[in-house]
């Protein structure tokens, strides 16, 4: 059974970072493109980075390229977004997906999904 699961979000002043972590099991994860989404309440779920399954690659929304960076650790099959300079708009519930033999792009279509983390930018 294919498990993601994020962990590390939390609140944090505004210019502050966190590193948002997700662990995945039931699938061999070298093989996945691996990708990080977020969602604000009455709103639409948007693109926020991805990675190929190579790792060969990188995408980012223009609202966070610059900020935030996307990487992963085959060896942990845990993939990790970097978020510095945090804003209060960044505010959201961060979830991580996965999509076998993928590139990583923000209109990939992503087969597994985890179950978000929280993450509150105060000002």
């Amino acid at each position: 059974q294919v498990q993601l699961v994020e962990s590390g979000g939390g609140l944090v002043q505004a210019g502050g970072s966190l590193r948002l972590s997700c662990a995945a099991s039931g699938l061999t994860f070298s093989n996945y493109a691996m990708g990080w989404f977020r969602q604000v309440p009455g709103k639409e779920r948007e693109f926020v980075a991805g990675i190929r399954w190579s790792g060969s690659s990188t995408y980012y929304s223009d609202s966070v390229k610059g900020r935030f960076t996307i990487s992963r650790d085959n060896a942990k099959n845990t993939v990790y977004l970097q978020m510095n300079s945090l804003k209060p708009e960044d505010t959201a519930v961060y979830y991580c997906a996965a999509e076998p033999f993928g590139l990583g792009a923000p209109r990939s279509k992503y087969k597994y999904w985890g179950q978000g983390t929280q993450v509150t930018v105060s000002s």
